[in-house]
């Protein structure tokens, strides 16, 4: 030991603080860069208007309905088949070398780069099932994509519910699925509410797998349904900063639509810790 164990507490101590202050730091940047260029940009008309002008004037409205179907669609096909298939692997599955096999699979898929989703997606969506590029395609590619890493942290939430619970239930002869339903579940909403958060942000974010799918740069008008090609933020922000007609002239509009972006997800997410904090306090009394 080079120092006494107070001094390295001491050290511990101040590593600690200091990688939280610079994490805080680098959030707290971004999020002020985005909104002091994006400031001057964001109005009731950049929000409510179609694009005009090969995206030099306008609003981004199209992109913004786009990005919420996206999240709603994702969300409402991922989130009930990765809690379930959580449950499964936790609650009723044998250890063995199949289930291994499964969560190997899972581990794999949630390191695997969107690109590749977006491939399959293209392959099995657009070109298989006749989808063609739509909405409905790039929803369900992304759905793939958060599949993972909503069954990991739906297992996870799952293996904290102490098993004094589920043997307090089936003692009093209630059966198996009905503990789940009843018991094992509350207690493990807000660790799988947590998964929604992360997987509602990667959603929001992903350019790769939409480009491949569905997602066009101008369109200036609504999609009539979910097998209608769209907008997005994402893709639009990247199309307008990489590749625009003037990249100059649309700079305020990129961090307008980067800072909106970044708007959505921060209330959706402020929507699943709400709900996971109100399960907190149920589960507490």
């Amino acid at each position: 030991m080079l120092f006494n164990p107070k001094t390295n507490e001491k050290i511990a101590f101040t590593i600690l603080r200091f990688s939280a202050a610079l994490v805080v730091f680098f959030v707290i940047a971004i999020l002020a860069y985005v909104l002091y260029n994006g400031i001057g940009a964001l109005s009731i008309d950049f929000i409510t208007e179609m694009p005009r002008s090969r995206m030099t004037e306008g609003g981004i409205y199209p992109a913004i309905v786009g990005t919420v179907y996206l999240i709603v669609i994702s969300m409402a096909v991922a989130l009930p088949v990765g809690i379930l298939a959580a449950i499964y692997l936790n609650e009723y599955a044998k250890p063995g070398r199949t289930t291994w096999t499964i969560e190997l699979a899972i581990n794999n898929l949630a390191g695997t780069p969107s690109v590749v989703f977006g491939l399959f997606g293209l392959a099995m969506f657009v070109k298989y099932f006749g989808f063609g590029p739509s909405i409905l395609s790039a929803s369900l590619t992304l759905a793939l994509l958060i599949l993972p890493v909503i069954i990991r942290a739906s297992q996870e939430a799952l293996i904290t519910v102490p098993k004094e619970y589920r043997e307090a239930s089936l003692a009093l002869g209630v059966t198996k699925w009905q503990t789940i339903r009843k018991v094992v579940l509350p207690a493990a909403i807000p660790g799988m509410v947590t998964g929604a958060i992360l997987s509602v942000g990667r959603v929001a974010g992903e350019t790769a797998p939409i480009l491949l799918t569905g997602a066009a740069y101008f369109l200036p008008r609504l999609p009539d349904s979910v097998f209608s090609q769209f907008m997005a933020l994402p893709y639009h922000l990247f199309v307008l900063a990489t590749a625009g007609t003037n990249i100059s002239q649309t700079r305020p509009i990129q961090y307008g639509t980067a800072l909106v972006l970044l708007l959505i997800v921060l209330g959706v997410n402020l929507l699943a810790v709400t709900i996971r904090n109100h399960y907190k306090k149920k589960i507490k009394r």
